[in-house]
């Protein structure tokens, strides 16, 4: 396999050190380097920004660019909001519902759990926009094993008739049977 691992996953961010404190707050994360240019290395293009990485567990990092003399952030309006977002995973349910608390308590609006059937999953803002998901598998090997199945066939059926396929259906539907 060419990958061998998420190396760092970059977006921007309004605050560096907000950023990275809201971070260490609310999820944990080790703020482990930042780096500061005035010229961005690989265009030469005269940009000053600071770049900081924050741990996410399992050597993946998660990185912010503050870019002071940029036009202020947005997000892409053509897209929805639910659609751009940045899964993390925890070790339980407990460990997931606790966190919302925990986010409730400090203030942070929360949209979940939801129920994914192979995962249950919390939705919540950082300081920058940014829509974080926080997820705690669920999942039989069972139903890996159905998904795995039906994987290719979907993604056919879908690229030709843009309509969802029925072929896991029984992921969101109670009525139908959940391989075991």
């Amino acid at each position: 396999m060419l990958v061998q691992q998420v190396h760092h996953v970059a977006y921007r961010c309004k605050d560096a050190k907000e950023t990275v404190e809201w971070y260490e707050k609310h999820l944990d994360m080790k703020f482990v380097l930042a780096i500061a240019e005035n010229e961005v290395p690989s265009t030469k293009a005269p940009d000053p920004y600071m770049h900081v990485f924050l741990d996410a567990g399992n050597g993946n990092i998660l990185a912010f660019f503050e870019l002071p003399s940029q036009p202020p952030m947005d997000r892409d309006h053509n897209t929805p909001t639910w659609v751009q977002h940045l899964a993390l995973k925890v070790d339980s349910v407990d460990t997931l519902l606790a966190t919302k608390a925990r986010l409730e308590a400090a203030g942070i609006e929360v949209v979940g759990p939801t129920n994914h059937t192979i995962f249950k999953s919390i939705y919540f803002f950082d300081p920058n926009g940014h829509r974080l998901e926080l997820a705690a598998d669920t999942a039989t090997p069972e139903m890996m094993s159905a998904l795995d199945k039906v994987k290719r066939e979907m993604l056919d059926e879908w690229s030709r008739t843009k309509k969802a396929p029925a072929h896991a259906a029984w992921m969101h539907d109670e009525s139908l049977a959940v391989p075991h």
